[in-house]
């Protein structure tokens, strides 16, 4: 891997830093059976499948085929259930994720940018307890933006010279490859990035690399 200049470190969330396809693929069987609509059982598969892109573009194609005004009804209630239920029942952290964010936290500043819901992301800080590890944060459903704007706006806002992004899908590297800034695959994560130039298998991995150009 080629030497590169940090300092500061921007991630993405689902898929990088936890998982919480089983909890959202409960929230939404849940607004399923309170709406009415009938449809086949949602599994976390299905949510994995689709995780990385905003939430709307989420809930259509999962839901594709059902009528409009049940996409927007599902695309709403699912967006304030996914809150509520991750808010009690959480999700899964990946391996070596709160011991490698408090070690990174003490050498670089930490960010978050996601195309989430609003709420979403002060539900993970909340949640994990981590939320001290971190300067800022933005998602799709404050600004309804995309992620390479957001990770722009991120990054002028913070006056960040240079910073990384570390993310597990095509998209997470496109919005890099946009801004103009070193993209570290999350290779355990929900996507594959064949050409990332930089990967880790584990978080563990990722933060010792991070840690070594402090």
């Amino acid at each position: 891997m080629s030497k590169i200049l940090v300092d500061s470190v921007v991630f993405d969330l689902d898929g990088t830093l936890w998982d919480t396809s089983a909890t959202c693929a409960m929230g939404w069987n849940r607004v399923l059976e309170r709406l009415g609509i009938p449809f086949r059982p949602i599994t976390e598969h299905d949510v994995r499948r689709v995780t990385g892109t905003p939430h709307e573009q989420c809930i259509r194609e999962v839901f594709a085929g059902l009528p409009e005004a049940h996409l927007a009804a599902l695309a709403a209630e699912t967006a304030v259930e996914d809150v509520r239920l991750i808010g009690e029942r959480g999700g899964d952290l990946f391996p070596h994720v709160d011991a490698g964010l408090k070690q990174l936290a003490v050498r670089y500043p930490l960010f978050i940018v996601s195309n989430c819901q609003a709420g979403y992301i002060e539900t993970f800080q909340r949640w994990s307890g981590l939320g001290d590890c971190f300067r800022d944060f933005e998602c799709w459903g404050h600004t309804g933006r995309t992620k390479p704007a957001n990770l722009k706006m991120l990054i002028e806002r913070n006056g960040l010279r240079h910073p990384v992004f570390v993310g597990d899908t095509p998209g997470d590297q496109a919005a890099a490859r946009e801004c103009r800034v070193p993209f570290l695959h999350a290779d355990y994560g929900f996507g594959r990035c064949p050409d990332a130039a930089h990967r880790f298998s584990s978080f563990a991995e990722l933060t010792g690399w991070l840690l070594a150009r402090a």
